[in-house]
């Protein structure tokens, strides 16, 4: 059995980091961006935003089993610990975000 990935942990990562997974030619991708960076601003305070491209990182997308664009890795300290798929509303995103925004 292989283990869950970890994400990267530097001193300025904090321990609550939703990563949107995407790539340059997917259009949900590109309508959700915009309600990220809004969210991030809005909560920089509490959580980052790190957005990995796909197509030039596939060994991530492989290790994070990523099966649909765009998938959101929501990490808590270091660990994949729950998952947004597909393009949504912000009220939908903040719904989902509600125990790391908390």
């Amino acid at each position: 059995m292989s283990e869950t990935p970890r994400a990267p942990r530097t001193p300025r990562t904090p321990p609550r980091s939703p990563s949107p997974t995407w790539a340059p030619w997917c259009g949900p991708c590109k309508q959700l961006g915009p309600e990220l960076d809004e969210i991030a601003g809005e909560h920089s305070d509490k959580i980052t935003i790190v957005k990995l491209d796909v197509d030039a990182n596939p060994q991530s997308a492989r290790d994070f089993r990523l099966m649909s664009l765009p998938t959101l890795v929501v990490f808590r300290d270091g660990d994949g610990a729950q998952r947004i798929v597909g393009a949504k509303a912000k009220a939908e995103l903040l719904k989902g975000l509600d125990a790391l925004l908390s």
